[in-house]
C-alpha cells in the first residue's frame, strides 16, 4: 500500500516538474495531422477499449481537446454507439446465462430492475445518469430481451446530451472555442441532470429481470419486447 502511495506521489511530482506540452500544444499538434489518419485511430481505439470497463470520459474529452467541437462529437458520438453494440453482440455471442450468473454487483441489480420495468425506455435513462457504468449498462441489456436496434437508437440519444457537453469542455480548454457554445454545454448537462431528477423521481421497479439462479423472469420478458 505504501509503496502504490509512493509511486502515484513521484508520478505527481514528476508531471508537475517534467516539461509537457500545453492544451493549446495538442491541438496543433493534432491540426498538424493531415486527412482523417489521427480521427480513424482514435475512433477505433475508443471503440475497442471501452468495451471493456474503462472510464469513457477519458475519450470524450480528449477528442474535444483534439478535434474540436464538430469533429470530436462526431467521433465521440460514433465511437461510443459502436463500442455499446459491439458489447451488446459480444455479450449475446457468449450466452446470457453465461453472464448473467456474473451480474451480481448492486450497480448491475439496479440497473436491471429499470430494465425490467421499463425495457428499451430505461435504456435511454441509464445512458443519461453518468453515475450508471457504461459497461453495466451494456451487460444488463445484452442478459435482457432488449432488441438491438431500439437498444442502439436509445444509447445515441441517451449519450448525446453528455457527449456533447463533455467535448464541448474539452474544446474549451484550448482556448479557441466560441462562448456561445458555452451555452450549448450548460443546456446538455442541464438536461443530463433533468434524466437524473426524472429517473429519481419515478417508482421504483417492482421485481427484477434477475431471479436468485440468474435466470431472466417471463414477466421481464414480456414487458421488455413491448
Amino acid at each position: 500500500m505504501l509503496g502504490t502511495l509512493g509511486l502515484l506521489a513521484a508520478l505527481v511530482v514528476a508531471a508537475l516538474v517534467m516539461p509537457h506540452p500545453s492544451i493549446a500544444q495538442i491541438r496543433e499538434w493534432s491540426e498538424s495531422v493531415d486527412g482523417p489518419t489521427l480521427p480513424l485511430i482514435f475512433f477505433t481505439v475508443h471503440a475497442l477499449v471501452t468495451i471493456m470497463p474503462v472510464p469513457r470520459t477519458v475519450f470524450t474529452l480528449s477528442a474535444g481537446v483534439l478535434f474540436g467541437s464538430a469533429v470530436g462529437i462526431g467521433v465521440t458520438i460514433a465511437a461510443t454507439t459502436v463500442s455499446a453494440v459491439l458489447a451488446f453482440l459480444l455479450v449475446r455471442a457468449v450466452g446470457r446465462k453465461a453472464v448473467q450468473a456474473r451480474l451480481t454487483h448492486p450497480a448491475a441489480r439496479a440497473i436491471d430492475l429499470r430494465l425490467a420495468r421499463r425495457g428499451w425506455l430505461a435504456v435511454g435513462s441509464l445512458r443519461l445518469i453518468a453515475a450508471a457504468p457504461f459497461f453495466v449498462v451494456n451487460c444488463c441489456c445484452a442478459v435482457s430481451a432488449v432488441r438491438l436496434v431500439p437498444y442502439t437508437l436509445a444509447t445515441v440519444v441517451g449519450i448525446l446530451p453528455g457527449t456533447v457537453a463533455v467535448v464541448l469542455l474539452g474544446d474549451a480548454l484550448t482556448g479557441r472555442t466560441d462562448p456561445r457554445l458555452m451555452v450549448i454545454t450548460g443546456v446538455c448537462m442541464a438536461l443530463g441532470a433533468a434524466g437524473l431528477l426524472l429517473e429519481a423521481r419515478l417508482p421504483p421497479p417492482a421485481g427484477s429481470a434477475l431471479d436468485a439462479a440468474g435466470e431472466a423472469l417471463p414477466t421481464s420478458r414480456s414487458s421488455l419486447e413491448a
